[in-house]
């Protein structure tokens, strides 16, 4: 068995999953899958001997501990908000999941399943504490909800998977290091201001080229995984494009919008911001960019209740009297957790019906172009782009086909579709910079299906994509294949740049 990484886990290893991969673009054989699958309904169905990763990823240092961390509490989950049995009734095992799902695609064990994570939800209900082996395969869940688009039953696991997250982050002791780590991550990144004070040191650490010297000395593969990925990760780092706090309409007036400028976006992909309030005032919006925070998404995605509901209600603050017809937003993972905003604040009674009123203004920015209708002129761009589907985009929200539409407006443009499309390309989150091992080949993956396609550049939705997917390309040694936001896209036919703009 072939090592990888140190981590132990082998290339034969994935050979399980040969039957549940797409072939071609026919989509999956499901029923081979569900064929072949195991039902979730009772402990007879279920493999006991299942470890997520198995022998690999221990990032939760639980698995292997000579005693368990704190004490337990039986059963696993406490009465505020647990996984709703109603919701977890509504499984019925049927197997629609399995192929879609990137965990069982890559481990083909079960409990590393949808189905069989709610399983474990059903049990530790009523009968089974909370254990380093549960929280294992809940924390492998890259949450990227391809498994609610697969699900002809209509299973909500998106509520399941955060209502169980909220529960692991308040009742499960993780490792010391484990939680120094997420920590880290959740000082920095859902702050501007942080990530700008740390974008400094890391221009001159790429222009300087002290990045390429590590490599080529050796010492990136001693330091820990999870710092390596995050290293891996770093984008040459822009300056950054200051958005007017209001921008007028180009001629009649078709709407007031707020757009959200993001975390991540707002430092390390200026441009895209830039570009979208260029395309909604062509289009005849006026915008606003008010002084503003993190939305929350990150923090709602990894179980960080209280945070989570601090920035939403900020959030809400913040648009709320600016006399809006929509909030607009560019990044798929805020606009999924923005359009929840109605559902995660149900409990407060000062905010509840805001943030039902708030979510429901919350609009894509090509879910909302294409509502309005083109209006300003589109320029040609002759180039064949890759369209890969942002999961919080396609899954979460259901936006898949207005930002095709979007593309397929502008004159010479070709749109080619991804092998895998509902397979997540392993960004989820903060999951590539916890959970390194399994993003990197879900990423190479994504990659090598992208590259199949021959497009000369690669559209997408979300700036967490745009990391995970260049890092994938470049450890392939394809870092030559441009990326960009659709906004990006648009905004370049709109003003008639030629497209070689879009190619550099």
């Amino acid at each position: 068995m072939t090592e990888r990484n140190g981590g132990g886990r082998g290339e034969d290893r994935y050979n399980a999953t040969d039957a549940t991969e797409r072939r071609g673009d026919e989509g999956t054989f499901r029923e081979e899958a569900m064929a072949e699958s195991i039902g979730a309904g009772s402990p007879e169905d279920v493999g006991q001997s299942t470890y997520a990763a198995g022998d690999s990823v221990r990032q939760t240092v639980g698995i292997g501990r000579s005693t368990e961390s704190g004490s337990y509490t039986f059963p696993a989950f406490d009465d505020h908000h647990p996984p709703e049995k109603d919701l977890i009734d509504d499984c019925v095992h049927c197997g629609f999941c399995l192929p879609t799902c990137p965990t069982y695609v890559l481990f083909g064990e079960e409990m590393d399943s949808p189905r069989g994570r709610i399983y474990l939800m059903n049990k530790g209900l009523t009968e089974e504490p909370m254990n380093d082996q549960m929280v294992r395969h809940f924390d492998l869940c890259l949450g990227c909800m391809a498994c609610v688009t697969a699900c002809p039953s209509g299973v909500q696991y998106d509520k399941l998977i955060e209502a169980t997250r909220g529960q692991v982050e308040r009742r499960y002791e993780r490792s010391a290091e484990d939680k120094a780590f997420r920590e880290m991550i959740f000082q920095l990144f859902p702050y501007p201001n942080r990530l700008r004070l740390a974008a400094g040191p890391m221009r001159l650490y790429q222009r300087l080229g002290i990045r390429d010297r590590l490599r080529k000395s050796g010492v990136m593969n001693r330091i820990p995984s999870r710092l390596r990925a995050m290293e891996a990760l770093l984008p040459d780092v822009p300056k950054e494009e200051k958005v007017p706090e209001v921008t007028p309409a180009v001629g009649e007036k078709r709407a007031r919008v707020g757009v959200l400028l993001g975390c991540v976006q707002r430092v390390f992909f200026s441009p895209v911001n830039a570009a979208t309030v260029r395309v909604l005032a062509a289009e005849g919006c006026e915008v606003v960019a008010p002084k503003q925070g993190c939305c929350g998404a990150l923090s709602t995605h990894a179980g960080r209740e209280e945070e989570s509901l601090n920035f939403a209600r900020k959030t809400i603050d913040t648009f709320e009297n600016e006399d809006l017809d929509y909030f607009v937003i560019n990044a798929a993972g805020c606009g999924s957790t923005m359009k929840e905003y109605g559902y995660l604040l149900r409990d407060d009674p000062e905010y509840a019906e805001r943030a039902k009123a708030f979510s429901e203004k919350v609009r894509d920015v090509s879910e909302f172009l294409q509502q309005l209708g083109p209006r300003a002129e589109r320029h040609p761009l002759p180039v064949t782009a890759a369209y890969h589907d942002a999961c919080h985009l396609a899954h979460a929200q259901g936006v898949r086909q207005q930002p095709r539409q979007t593309l397929k407006q502008i004159p010479g443009m070709q749109v080619k579709e991804i092998r895998e499309a509902e397979v997540c390309c392993g960004s989820a989150g903060i999951y590539n910079m916890v959970e390194p091992e399994p993003a990197e080949e879900l990423g190479e993956r994504k990659a090598k299906n992208i590259l199949a396609t021959g497009a000369r550049m690669i559209v997408t939705s979300n700036p967490g994509c745009m990391l995970q997917i260049q890092a994938s390309l470049k450890r392939m040694g394809h870092d030559e294949l441009p990326m960009a936001h659709p906004m990006e896209v648009l905004d370049a036919s709109l003003r008639g740049e030629p497209v070689e703009t879009l190619l550099r």
